[in-house]
């Protein structure tokens, strides 16, 4: 396999992360929209649709602040870039930028009750597909992990077998969207879904960035850094969470 792995439709050629991240979106919207009707809303329509925005600017402000700290000394050199200030992204920045977000604007509406069960499947599933382009880009999506003389090892272009952290990833979000969808048909909490993808995935991010290249703070990368303060804001949680089932019947 040569990376990145074009898509061609027709006489036209499509790189993978534009058709993938695409796609991630419009499954996710859809599933979203399904799980709505399905189960109804815990909001009215305007407040949702306050509570959106809010998600969709901190995930945008998060995912981009994130990126440029992930590497300070690259930021230094490229703060007047404008090439630079808007390629990258981070999911992680925009997971936490959203939570910031949406809380924010829930205060200020007065909204008490949890929000955020109609996105976790949608999350994991869109998250997944979007890998998939991740993976298909190779080394110019910056998502590969470090060399690795494990059998599965893939050469992403450079000749050296490397950790194919995006497939990783895939697997994992496959599970956590299995887990998740099992908990929705069970006795659980409003609010708890959510709390199980965000906690699933951080710890998972967490965990994998060990084996991605990165610029260290203190012995983490700023990314894992991020990942630790989001899992300390669900740390009351954390006990039912793990337990699961049994907590959310009797307690």
């Amino acid at each position: 396999m040569k990376f990145p792995v074009y898509i061609d439709i027709g006489s036209i050629r499509i790189h993978p992360h534009w058709v993938f991240e695409s796609l991630a979106y419009l499954v996710g919207f859809q599933l979203f929209l399904r799980l709505r009707r399905r189960s109804g809303d815990a909001l009215p329509s305007a407040q949702r649709l306050s509570v959106v925005a809010a998600a969709i600017f901190g995930a945008a402000v998060g995912s981009k602040v994130l990126f440029w700290f992930s590497d300070p000394g690259m930021l230094l050199q490229n703060w007047s870039n404008p090439i630079y200030l808007m390629a990258g992204k981070t999911i992680v920045g925009a997971l936490a930028g959203g939570l910031v977000a949406v809380e924010w604007m829930k205060k200020r509406m007065g909204v008490i009750q949890p929000t955020g069960d109609l996105f976790a499947l949608p999350l994991a599933i869109g998250i997944a597909v979007g890998r998939v382009g991740c993976f298909l880009s190779g080394l110019g999506d910056h998502t590969y992990g470090l060399p690795t003389g494990l059998p599965w090892g893939v050469d992403f272009g450079d000749g050296i077998p490397r950790h194919p952290t995006q497939l990783y990833e895939i697997l994992w979000l496959a599970l956590l969207a299995l887990w998740i969808g099992r908990l929705d048909r069970a006795p659980h909490r409003q609010g708890d879904l959510f709390k199980v993808f965000m906690v699933g995935y951080l710890v998972f991010r967490l965990w994998v960035d060990f084996l991605k290249p990165g610029v260290p703070l203190a012995g983490l990368t700023a990314l894992q850094w991020v990942c630790l303060a989001v899992l300390l804001h669900y740390r009351r949680d954390l006990p039912v969470l793990l337990r699961g089932k049994e907590a959310w019947t009797h307690g």
